[in-house]
């Protein structure tokens, strides 16, 4: 637990030093908050994807868990779909940066691949119903707090991978993080 202390000290700095949001401050969730994105914010938000991602891969180890594995997969297609709609080529795109992903390759690809397949054709058939089966699927990563919030980082990861974390990401990452018990403030949502 200790080193998950150590690893949420470090994102709060960096949130801080890039002039991010304070966690708990005011503000971002009122009318016009979600469209607008300053040349500030997407750096930081690049730079906490990049800590996120550096943060994942010193827990691989320890991330060995079938609940996280078919949390994680469950969350990839959230964040592949947060749009409404998964296209071909988004799934794909997902689907290889689920494959090189360091600490996902603790797991068989075919695992990954079908789970990942079965969360999106769920969200893509019917976005609602989808959606609500597969943040079940997520909460059940609830139990362990460290794996709760590494499923949290890999969709944070998966949605940063072009560089940028859009609005729709942001607010399915939110809602998983309410699924699993997790404060988005920790992740700067």
């Amino acid at each position: 637990m200790a080193m998950w202390d150590r690893i949420k000290d470090q994102a709060k700095n960096l949130q801080q030093t890039q002039g991010g949001r304070t966690p708990g401050a005011p503000g971002g969730h009122g009318s016009g908050g979600h469209g607008a994105h300053g040349s500030g914010s997407k750096s930081s938000k690049a730079q906490l994807v990049g800590l996120l991602k550096t943060q994942l891969t010193s827990l691989k180890s320890e991330l060995k868990s079938g609940a996280y594995r078919d949390a994680s997969m469950a969350m990839c297609a959230l964040v592949a779909a947060a749009d409404g709609t998964v296209d071909p080529a988004e799934r794909q795109h997902v689907e290889s940066l689920i494959l090189q992903n360091d600490v996902l390759q603790n797991f068989p690809p075919d695992q990954l691949r079908q789970r990942f397949n079965k969360h999106a054709d769920q969200l893509s058939f019917n976005f609602q119903q989808g959606k609500a089966a597969v943040l079940q699927e997520i909460a059940k990563a609830a139990k362990k707090p460290a794996e709760a919030r590494a499923v949290v980082q890999t969709g944070f990861v998966i949605a940063g991978a072009d560089g940028y974390v859009a609005p729709a990401e942001e607010q399915v990452l939110r809602e998983a993080c309410a699924a699993l018990g997790v404060s988005p403030q920790e992740f700067g949502l």
